[in-house]
């Protein structure tokens, strides 16, 4: 069995080969050849915690892997990470245990691989500008992912907390090659980002929706319980709705689930699931006004198609260590 450190996973998978990877299993996922259960979370609420069990199975590409993820909210203030996570790849033809591998940084990197995915079939070809919402880890990944899909020429970071906004735009400046500018209010974002990105915690949108101007694509990553919301309702409304997973979203996307409540909108609102566009079965941007938007909540067939990646590159690579059990 092969073990993959977080280094070994960054250099065996670079951003335009994870978001390469990913357009085959969206499209399994919505043509019926993915077993994907409901993710199962098991709460530890002594510890103010929990951990989520993930697996997932791709016919086409015969493939299988579990994830385990724990979010432990009293982890900062003990110097831990808030995130812990781990991907077993398992052998789908023997069930025998491939590789392990680290999965936090592969759980960021993938979901900026949906949203570069998501970009490359919705966002205007001219769109050259972004605004980030979000100044973590995550938000770091979707601006890697948008630059992978589009000639990006400027981008804007907003975060309530206002040092680690400057750092991501140092960092990301440097990365990238990038412009990457700090703004103070979410509308300064705005007022001429082609693309949106919005990866936070937050429970109440994080812009007002009269901000938002015709032909802008928005990738909404960060609200992933029914009680989250990043995106204004009227925004949603607006929107050509595109999500990674029915069944997900609609137990998981409070970005959805509170106008679908309100009774403000009804379930035939949503356009697609992400696959079917890459499958060819349903249509993407159709005009340069519309107003398009990506919910993620995050589907494991990611995980399976970004650990499967790495791993067989991994192999070529010479990466990780290899051991006995």
């Amino acid at each position: 069995m092969r073990i993959l450190t977080q280094d070994d996973v960054r250099r065996a998978l670079p951003m335009k080969q994870a978001i390469e990877a990913l357009g085959p299993a969206f499209a399994q996922l919505s043509t019926g050849k993915a077993d994907v259960p409901l993710r199962t979370p098991l709460t530890v609420d002594r510890h103010n915690g929990v951990t989520l069990f993930m697996p997932a199975y791709l016919s086409d590409d015969d493939s299988m892997a579990v994830k385990i993820v724990s979010v432990f909210n009293d982890n900062p203030a003990r110097g831990l990470p808030l995130i812990h996570a781990l991907v077993v790849v398992v052998d789908a033809e023997t069930g025998q245990p491939s590789a392990v591998m680290e999965g936090s940084y592969l759980t960021a990197l993938r979901t900026g691989a949906a949203s570069g995915l998501a970009t490359d079939l919705l966002a205007r070809q001219d769109a050259h500008s972004v605004a980030i919402f979000g100044a973590g880890v995550q938000g770091r990944t979707q601006l890697e992912a948008i630059c992978a899909v589009r000639q990006i020429e400027q981008a804007w970071v907003y975060d309530l907390a206002a040092r680690q906004a400057v750092l991501f735009a140092e960092e990301m400046t440097e990365q990238l090659s990038l412009p990457v500018e700090v703004v103070v209010a979410s509308a300064e974002a705005l007022e001429e980002a082609d693309i949106i990105c919005t990866a936070t915690t937050s429970s109440t949108p994080v812009f007002e929706a009269a901000d938002i101007r015709p032909g802008t694509h928005i990738n909404a990553v960060g609200a992933y319980t029914p009680q989250m919301q990043e995106i204004p309702a009227q925004t949603v409304l607006r929107a050509k709705v595109v999500i990674d997973h029915r069944e997900a979203s609609l137990a998981e996307a409070g970005d959805l689930l509170i106008p679908l409540n309100q009774g403000r909108m009804t379930e035939g609102h949503i356009h697609a699931e992400l696959g079917e566009i890459v499958a060819g079965l349903k249509q993407g941007r159709e005009t340069p006004d519309e107003i398009t938007l990506f919910k993620s909540v995050g589907v494991a067939v990611q995980d399976v198609a970004a650990a499967g990646a790495a791993l067989a590159s991994a192999r070529q690579l010479g990466l990780g260590l290899e051991v006995e059990l």
